[in-house]
């Protein structure tokens, strides 16, 4: 069933339509706001709380708009949000890493494989070092595999503000991870 005919259903009362989106959608949510808090619980919540705003407003939706860019907009700014509310940004350990794609079973030996968990971990690391604006775009563009247009639509940016937000992420990032590995 399409999205809007989901949209149509929850309109006319049918809760069964929040089902569809939740199983659509939770996943792909639950991993960018993850990427976004590196908080577990904080990230559930933040995506429970947009299903469950969503569902409260289902009647202002407009269903001209399509509703992923609409639904994700909405989980990177509670995300944002919610580290702004708890002003808690956690470091990231050894299993958040867990959530960047395991291509570990692809490493043809055990040095490949170490050194492709170090190179995560430190990606992870220097990812939680942004700023969460910074993070945000940085997870649109390389997690969720958004074009630059769609981040400016997603974000309701300028499409100069995004590419200058996205080119600072990138060379915070290369800095972070040039020092990590002078460190080594």
């Amino acid at each position: 069933m399409e999205d809007l005919q989901v949209i149509r259903r929850l309109k006319r009362g049918d809760v069964g339509g929040l089902e569809c989106l939740v199983a659509r959608y939770q996943g792909k949510a639950l991993r960018t706001a993850f990427l976004i808090t590196h908080d577990e619980p904080m990230a559930e919540d933040v995506v429970q709380d947009v299903f469950i705003r969503f569902y409260q407003r289902i009647r202002y939706f407009d269903e001209t708009r399509s509703f992923e860019p609409y639904f994700m907009r909405s989980v990177i700014n509670a995300a944002l949000n919610c580290i702004e509310r708890e002003k808690k940004i956690s470091s990231v350990s050894e299993e958040d890493t867990c959530e960047v794609e395991n291509l570990l079973e692809a490493a043809a030996s055990v040095e490949e494989q170490v050194e492709f968990n170090t190179l995560k971990w430190q990606i992870a690391e220097a990812l939680a070092k942004l700023p969460p604006r910074q993070r945000a775009v940085i997870v649109q563009r390389y997690y969720l595999e958004m074009s630059e247009k769609e981040m400016s639509e997603a974000l309701d940016f300028p499409p100069g503000t995004v590419k200058w937000l996205l080119n600072t992420a990138r060379t915070r990032l290369r800095s972070l991870l040039g020092s990590e590995r002078m460190a080594e």
